[in-house]
This record gives structure tokens, C-alpha cells and sequence, in this order.
């Protein structure tokens, strides 16, 4: 039987998803890597061949079940980094998306006209070189999933497509070529950057000689994988360990604040606001609950939510801002809380004011691009536990938006995703 694998490395997570030549979904599977190790408190770092060695057990499982895959698609989390020897090794941790420590270096790249926010990769790279962390021996950087990709293909130094390559930050979305003479002038030294293709291309086969396809942006695997076929005038809400919101469009606009236009294979854009938080507010507020009470509260949360919606009303829940972790242009910025009073001091108020905040950044990005663009969805997906497994989220998320939103029928949307970019491309 013909099938293709997509593998998305996330941030606590590793998917993999087998379908076959229709699309169809014939597998799934799903295991935390439990990859972070200790930094500096700034950090948020991860071990690369702790996720390596995970995806290489989960591919060959699945391989003893269907046998030897067509194509393999991969993805993963953007913005992070690690580095390579000149034998593909990895020789430092990977800075994941949500590492701080290229908070100062951010001003420097944009005081000389780049884009760059915190926790992106040339951010980190060029707070690392200041300081010297740089390993003696690496050569070159690269993403999480296009390491896999390398080293599952037996490459010594990493492909990247636009899509990986923009996730860094400081990158010319018309010419698809990271700035080199701005990154110069800045003081960033730019050998470490690895090669960038435009859209997506086969960059090797593994010993079994299955072709691997560069990594594809998780934004873009989850839109692919989610939209499928509707993906003009349509919106993706994406709610897992971060939330996004994203809209596919064929033309390029210049982005502003939270909002960025990132590249979506050779011709198309998306404009993607990410929330930093996200699913994981709500996941902080579980935590809250769980220290009090001893045991996991979420069935509990959402019971008394509903009740109390029911009983007075989403517009007397409490106003909650979930912007804990910051936002893409103020890294600084928290969250808040609002709207108390007597007659609403209750857990019930509090769980849906969090819900509500969660799609409310959300939302708030969408009408931004609504703004840029001149243009409305017609269409709203769904993706991500976080929403997947929120019926009350879902609810909410249809008010705010006007139109129902569409949760897909498979669980890793992402992975998916990748499955298919692999069955197009490998099949050409």
C-alpha cells in the first residue's frame, strides 16, 4: 500500500500521521518527549537528540506496521534554533520559540530596519555570538524538524524552506533571502545561516531511499492540513501550547504589530497572529485549581463555566487579559484580571472570563488583518487540542467570529498537513 508520513515536532509533543494516496487518514500517533533541560532562567532550552531519538522510534514502529513510507513530510515549531557541525551533529540545546534571551539583541535588529522579535532565531543567534556561546565547532543553524529531516536523510548540512527560514526573523519575504547586508551592518555574523529553498523541494532520501521533503512551517502544515481545498477566504483559530490565528492569502502585504505575513510555498502568504499563551492559560488556571484542590480539575472547570453562563451570562464573566507570557511586540506586557464583584466571585466567572480572553487575542489579531487586507473570512477551521477538546471555546470562538467553526475530522492537523505537502511534492 502506497502511504506517505508527516512528523511534526512540537514543543512537548511528537505526531506522526500515515495517509494514503487520497488523503485518508490510516494512522496516528502521538508522545511528549519530556525534552526541556535546565538553563539560565531566560532560557527555555530542549535536548535535540532526546526529540531525535523519539522520532526515530515512532518511524520505525509505524514502518513495521505499513511498511516502507513513499515520502516523508516534516514539521515542526518555528522560530527555535540549534546548531550543526560540519557533520550534521548537533552541538548545542535547541533555543525554543519561547527563549527570552535575545531580548536586547531584538532593538539592535530592528534600530537597523529588520523584523525580529523575541525568542526568533536570529535574535538568539546573534545574543549567543555577543556572548560568545556560540559552540567552537558549529558551523551552521538550523530548525528542530529540518535537523530530523538532515539527519534522516543522512545530509551533513541543513535545507531550509522559506517558511523555517522567515520563523527566524530578519528575512526579505519578496526575494524569499534572509537580509544579509542589514544583518552585516548589525553585526550578525551571517556563515552560520544555512541554505533556503523557495517553497518545498525533496532534499534527500533515507537508506531506504524514501524521499524527505524540507520542513514545512507548523502555521503552514496545520493550514494545509486543516484547510485542505478551502483555503481561499478561509481562517484557521489554532488553539494548542500557543494559539494562532491565520488567513491564506495570494497576495503580500506588509504586517504590522502582532500581525506577520509568512511565506506559504512558492506563491501564497498567510497572515498568522500568534498568541504567546494561549492554550496554556488555560492550562495555568487548571494548575491553579489542581494546587488547591489535589486533584485534575478540567471536567470540573468546565462544568461550572457552562453553569455559570447559563445562570448570568458570558457578559458577567470575569474580564480576563491572558496575555502572561507577553506578546510578539511587547515581550513585557502581562496579563490582567477585571470585572470582579460580589455578585461574579466565583471559579465559574473566572474559567470563562479565561476562555473568553483566550479568543479575544485572537480575535483582536483577526480584525487587524481584516484592516490590512479589506477582505472578511467566509470560512472558520479549527485546529488544536485546545480548542478541539473545548466545546465552550468553540462556542464562544463562533459568537465572536460569526460563522460556525469547522473542527477537522483527524486530531494532528499539523502532521497531516505534512503527510500531504510530502504526497504532492514527492509524487511530482
Amino acid at each position: 500500500m502506497k502511504y506517505f508520513l508527516g512528523i511534526d515536532t512540537g514543543t512537548t509533543s511528537i505526531s506522526i500521521a500515515a495517509i494514503d494516496s487520497s488523503g485518508h487518514l490510516l494512522e496516528h500517533r502521538t508522545l511528549n518527549h519530556s525534552s526541556f533541560i535546565k538553563g539560565e532562567s531566560f532560557n527555555k532550552i530542549q535536548n535535540p537528540e532526546r526529540i531525535k531519538n523519539f522520532v526515530n522510534d515512532i518511524f520505525a514502529d509505524i514502518m513495521k506496521t505499513f511498511g516502507t513510507p513513499s515520502g516523508i513530510g516534516l514539521t515542526g515549531q518555528m522560530h527555535g534554533m540549534l546548531y550543526v557541525n560540519a557533520h550534521g551533529d548537533s552541538v548545542s540545546p535547541l533555543y525554543t520559540w519561547e527563549d527570552q534571551s535575545g531580548i536586547e539583541t531584538v532593538k539592535i535588529l530592528r534600530e537597523h530596519g529588520m523584523k525580529c522579535s523575541v525568542g526568533y532565531g536570529l535574535a538568539t543567534h546573534l545574543y549567543l555570538q555577543m556572548s560568545k556561546k556560540i559552540p567552537n565547532d558549529a558551523v551552521k543553524m538550523t530548525t528542530i524538524s529540518d535537523y530530523i529531516a538532515m539527519k534522516l536523510c543522512g545530509n551533513t548540512s541543513p535545507v531550509l524552506s522559506s517558511d523555517m527560514a522567515a520563523s527566524w526573523g530578519c528575512f526579505d519575504l519578496r526575494t524569499h533571502e534572509f537580509m544579509y547586508d542589514s544583518l552585516k551592518s548589525a553585526g550578525v555574523n551571517v556563515s552560520y545561516l544555512p541554505e533556503i529553498v523557495r517553497g518545498y523541494h525533496v532534499i534527500g532520501h533515507t537508506k531506504e531511499n524514501v524521499p524527505v521533503v524540507c520542513s514545512v512551517g507548523d502555521n503552514q502544515a496545520a493550514v494545509k492540513g486543516s484547510l485542505r481545498d478551502s483555503e481561499d477566504d478561509s481562517l484557521l483559530l489554532n488553539v494548542g501550547t500557543g494559539s494562532q490565528i491565520s488567513l491564506v492569502t495570494n497576495e503580500y502585504y506588509d504586517s504590522e504589530g502582532d500581525i506577520e505575513t509568512r511565506p506559504y510555498g512558492e506563491n501564497k502568504y498567510i497572515l498568522s497572529g500568534a498568541s504567546l499563551c494561549g492554550g496554556r492559560a488555560y492550562a495555568m488556571l487548571e494548575g491553579f485549581y489542581r494546587s488547591v484542590s489535589g486533584h485534575e480539575c478540567y471536567d470540573v472547570m468546565m462544568k461550572d463555566a457552562e453553569k455559570f453562563i447559563e445562570t448570568y451570562g458570558m457578559s458577567n464573566a470575569w474580564e480576563v487579559e491572558t496575555t502572561f507570557s507577553g506578546t510578539r511586540s511587547n515581550p513585557n506586557k502581562r496579563g490582567s484580571i477585571s470585572g470582579i464583584s460580589t455578585e461574579n466571585f466565583c471559579p465559574g466567572a473566572f474559567t470563562a472570563g479565561v476562555i473568553r480572553g483566550i479568543v479575544e487575542e485572537l480575535h483582536g489579531m483577526y480584525e487587524a488583518m481584516k484592516t490590512m487586507t479589506g477582505r472578511e473570512a467566509k470560512y472558520l477551521a479549527g485546529s488544536g487540542n485546545g480548542l478541539r477538546k473545548n466545546k465552550l471555546m468553540q462556542r464562544i470562538a463562533s459568537e465572536m467570529f460569526g460563522m460556525e467553526v469547522h473542527i477537522p475530522e483527524y486530531t494532528e492537523e499539523a502532521a497531516c498537513g505534512a503527510a500531504m505537502c510530502a504526497m504532492k511534492i514527492a509524487c511530482m
